[in-house]
């Protein structure tokens, strides 16, 4: 990627200021991500207020990405109910086909 075209954003996460770089176009993703995650921060501060630092943000993170898989396995399940339906679709076809 040229360096270009990446801006540079300043993010503020737990009172440490990030410079990040986002590819041109990115912007919004990244502050989408900033906003997810300080919303996770604060869910789980809320559970469990005596977490601070690196514990706070590896707990935050570890629920982000549990959050991520059950989305990935629920898409995936979803896609092979899409495909099985395909399949017998296309079944059905092939036997009216060889039927007609």
């Amino acid at each position: 990627m040229n360096e270009s075209a990446q801006t540079i954003n300043v993010v503020s996460i737990m009172g440490n200021d990030y410079s990040i770089k986002a590819p041109a176009g990115q912007e919004k993703v990244l502050a989408e991500a900033v906003r997810m995650l300080k919303t996770s921060l604060a869910d789980t501060k809320r559970s469990y207020p005596s977490l601070i630092g690196d514990k706070l943000l590896v707990l935050a993170a570890l629920n982000l990405c549990s959050q991520q898989i059950a989305l990935q396995q629920a898409h995936q399940q979803t896609l092979d109910r899409y495909q099985e339906q395909v399949s017998a679709t296309v079944e059905a076809i092939s036997q009216a086909i060889d039927n007609a």
